[in-house]
């Protein structure tokens, strides 16, 4: 058990345990804000040596990727969940789309071992963060009309999470030699304030466990499943791309994690009839505590499998 991911585990203990752990919301911000520049920042440091003319052949089969993912969940939430096409196409768009926070986690345990990965990973994950959107808002309303330029504006191109990382990329790729003296905060403290975030998402998946009622069953089955699924094609899709065994890992957990930032925010404006609190226990609730103490780890274990 990495010490990281057991601040986690604490996290779901003392809110099942009904402690009282004060954990302020815009600490809870600032965090959220401190991982995706510090990602951002420590792909564009890598990117400094790596970048070549097939990233964008790569980074094309990633956006592919992410229009898939959708239309996998949207019949499963459809047709065995039984949910009506507005909230099936809203989790759907959750399950197409990726969570930093299990990124980050995903990073922190390869680092740890010293299993090296691509260092354009942090592009992939924010080309991830768009596609289900726009997927997932078409199968809710069955219909292109939705996807419009003030959509695309407000959405996408302003959406903080995809700015903030892409921004942070440039900004460590083109700073030179002046983005080391940024590094003891955002690359040495990264574990440390992973570690905090961790036990905050943490205390919000154990109250969102207490609170699985209707379609309970369903939704930890679908919890659970899809994000298999989407770790396997993902799985696919880097051994097909030629990647390392830390690149095929974390091209599987991009796939087999779900959004509980960037997509919810989105369905919130775009999709208000949609039943949120559906989607956040799907994502935040079932998939994210699976994928940080099951997922990752297999994932990881998968990819070294493959290239052995």
């Amino acid at each position: 058990m990495d010490a990281v991911v057991a601040f986690f585990i604490l996290g779901i203990v003392c809110q099942l345990l009904g402690a009282k752990v004060s954990f302020p919301e815009n600490v809870y911000k600032t965090l959220s804000l401190f991982l995706m520049i510090a990602i951002g920042l420590k792909g564009g440091l890598a990117l400094q040596q790596h970048i070549d003319s097939d990233l964008i052949t790569l980074s094309l089969a990633v956006v592919a990727f992410g229009l898939l993912l959708p239309l996998i969940a949207y019949p499963l939430l459809r047709y065995f969940g039984q949910l009506d096409r507005i909230n099936a196409g809203a989790v759907a768009a959750h399950y197409g789309s990726v969570s930093v926070a299990t990124y980050a986690v995903a990073v922190a345990l390869l680092e740890a071992n010293n299993i090296s990965y691509e260092a354009y990973f942090p592009l992939f994950v924010v080309l991830l963060e768009m596609p289900a959107i726009l997927v997932g808002l078409v199968l809710a309303k069955g219909s292109l009309k939705l996807i419009n330029a003030d959509f695309i504006k407000k959405e996408l191109v302003a959406n903080q999470s995809i700015l903030l990382m892409v921004g942070s990329l440039l900004i460590g790729y083109f700073g030179g030699q002046s983005v080391e003296k940024l590094s003891p905060f955002f690359i040495d403290l990264f574990s440390g304030v992973l570690a905090l975030f961790l036990l905050k998402m943490g205390l919000v998946a154990g109250e969102q466990l207490a609170a699985l009622k209707k379609n309970s069953l369903f939704l930890v089955s679908f919890g659970m499943l899809m994000p298999m699924v989407g770790g396997i094609c993902g799985t696919g899709l880097g051994v097909l791309l030629g990647f390392s065994a830390g690149g095929i890992s974390l091209m599987a957990i991009l796939g087999a994690s779900a959004s509980y930032i960037a997509v919810p925010a989105a369905m919130k404006q775009s999709l208000p009839e949609a039943n949120a609190g559906m989607s956040i226990t799907a994502s935040l609730g079932i998939t994210f505590p699976f994928n940080v103490l099951l997922g990752v780890p297999f994932f990881i274990a998968l990819g070294q499998y493959i290239v052995a």
